[in-house]
């Protein structure tokens, strides 16, 4: 039996602690995560493998192409406050210096428009990585 290999540079040095943390999140994920996580976990969509919950660094993504080094993160109405907006620029400022690319999607822009945010991914998979 094949032994599965993890690539343990595609979490950014993320400790046990992170580890943790994302498993917690993986099992409680939010409607809107469960809905686009439906969408990503696709191959026929998008070719590529995405993670949920993934650990970067001392952060957690929502989703990950590790591939394309593409996060998604799905911003609830608490991310809409002053302080959640600094502290997720702060955030989006520190994993964007690891190469990583950061998406942003509303709850709204899921329940109300799926078929946008598929096409909003798959321009920016295209533009990452174009056949």
């Amino acid at each position: 039996m094949q032994k599965r290999v993890i690539e343990r540079h595609m979490f950014y040095g993320a400790g046990k602690k992170t580890f943790l943390k994302a498993i917690e999140l993986r099992n409680n994920m939010t409607e809107a995560e469960k809905m686009l996580w439906c969408v990503l976990r696709n191959r026929k969509v998008f070719k590529e493998r995405w993670r949920p919950q993934h650990p970067v660094d001392i952060f957690i993504v929502d989703f990950y192409c590790h591939k394309c080094k593409l996060a998604i993160e799905v911003d609830g109405e608490i991310h809409m406050k002053e302080e959640v907006l600094e502290r997720d620029d702060g955030r989006e400022h520190d994993i964007e210096k690891l190469g990583i690319k950061i998406l942003r999607f509303t709850n709204k822009e899921i329940f109300e428009n799926i078929d946008s945010v598929k096409a909003r991914i798959l321009i920016e998979i295209e533009l990452i990585s174009p056949a």
